[in-house]
Parts: C-alpha cells; sequence; structure tokens
C-alpha cells in the first residue's frame, strides 16, 4: 500500500461514568490508503464513534498518535487541527443535516464558498458531484421534496465537495431501508474510489460491511480485522 492518508498508533480512549471508567480504545493501531475503503464494525458503546472522532481531530484521545498526509497531528492548536479538517477531511453522518431552506445545489455548494471558492466555481462542481451521485434532475429540491436516500447522497456530495483526501463516515446508512442502503453505499463506494479518497466507514450492515477492502470489527477496546466473505 502506499503511504496512508490516515495513520493511528497506539490510540486510545476512556470515559467516566456512574459505573467507573470505561475504556472503549486500547492500543488501536490503523492505515488507511489512498482509494481504500475500510470498514469499522461492533456493537454500539464499541467505540466506533469514539475513534472517528479521534481520527477526524475532533476529540483528544488519551494516548496514542494520529497523522493525516503524514503530517502528526496529535499535538496540534485547534485551530491548527481545524485547518487540517478544513482542507483535508470530509465526514458524513447517519442523519444528513442538510439545511432545509436550501436546494441540494446550494447544500454542496455552501462549504465550498466558506472555504473561499467563487459561488460560481462552488456551483460547477456541486452539479458535477450531484450528477455523479445520480441526482442531475434534483439539484433544485430542498431536502424535504426528497428521499432519505437522495437526502444522504446530497450529505455525500457535501462532504467530498472541498476534495478532502480522507472521508469519516458514521453509519452513514444506519436511517435507510435495506434497498436504499445499498444504492447509496454503492454511490459512495464508487466515488471515493474513483476520486481516490481514503474512507474510513463505521456500520452496523454487515452485509456492506463485505463490500469493503478491509473491516475491523472492535472488540473490548481492540482491532479485529476480519477475513473477507
Amino acid at each position: 500500500m502506499s503511504e496512508p492518508v490516515l495513520s493511528i498508533r497506539g490510540l486510545e480512549r476512556s470515559y467516566v461514568t456512574g459505573a467507573g471508567p470505561l475504556t472503549v480504545l486500547r492500543g488501536i493501531d490503523l492505515d488507511v490508503g489512498p482509494g481504500e475503503v475500510v470498514g469499522l464494525i461492533g456493537p454500539s458503546g464499541s467505540g466506533k464513534s469514539s475513534l472517528l472522532h479521534a481520527a477526524g481531530l475532533l476529540e483528544h484521545p488519551d494516548a496514542g498518535r494520529i497523522s493525516v498526509l503524514g503530517r502528526d497531528c496529535s499535538d496540534l492548536g485547534e485551530r491548527a487541527r481545524t485547518r487540517v479538517r478544513l482542507a483535508s477531511i470530509g465526514f458524513v453522518y447517519q442523519f444528513h443535516h442538510l439545511l432545509p431552506e436550501f436546494s441540494a445545489l446550494d447544500n454542496v455548494a455552501l462549504p465550498q464558498m466558506i472555504a473561499g471558492r467563487s459561488r460560481r466555481a462552488a456551483r460547477k462542481r456541486a452539479e458535477a458531484l450531484l450528477g455523479e451521485l445520480g441526482l442531475a434532475a434534483r439539484t433544485q429540491h430542498q431536502p424535504a421534496q426528497m428521499s432519505g436516500g437522495e437526502q444522504q447522497r446530497v450529505a455525500i456530495a457535501r462532504a467530498l465537495a472541498n476534495a478532502p483526501r480522507l472521508l469519516l463516515a458514521d453509519e452513514p446508512t444506519g436511517n435507510l431501508d435495506p434497498a436504499t442502503s445499498g444504492t447509496v453505499f454503492d454511490a459512495l463506494y464508487e466515488l471515493v474510489r474513483g476520486q481516490g479518497v481514503a474512507a474510513l466507514i463505521a456500520t452496523h450492515n454487515l452485509e456492506l460491511a463485505r463490500h469493503m477492502d478491509r473491516v475491523f470489527a472492535l472488540k473490548d477496546g481492540r482491532l479485529e480485522e476480519q477475513p473477507k466473505a
């Protein structure tokens, strides 16, 4: 594998609960390369979201190192971490969090304009991404006028709008029926693969996980690579 986009070493994370300390990550090591789709499975509370939040520089782990595109981000201040996120990382969540008053096109264009791209260029890229995701006829529709699967595909386009090198997805099809889940995942997979984005995807859907390049299960705070079916 070429140089990883995401490299994690020795990641540890614990939380304080009413029953005492709860350790969810115990010395996690993981690399994700360009164009690679890696699945993360495990029951609720196993630490999948904690791992994604640490990888996305949204939370500070208790120990360990995180590198993005070869840069060790572990000791960066919040402003520097924010710059890395804006420049290099895209996020997709279970719920799309689209702006309800904006069209699909403007939901995808807005983060580009915030990053400094002109409105014309942002809308042009938004049109291209939505077209690749099969939404060319839905660009002017607001979220309430779209199905759940269509809304989630808009969210995927938004996450990829600023051409991140790393995509982190937390249950991106968890709120969809099985048939729609497959359609959305296929669209995500093809777009990620085509653009050479490294993707780490947490999911409960074992059927979708089988289509990923590698799959890891979180068990007792440790990653166990799963054999390919």
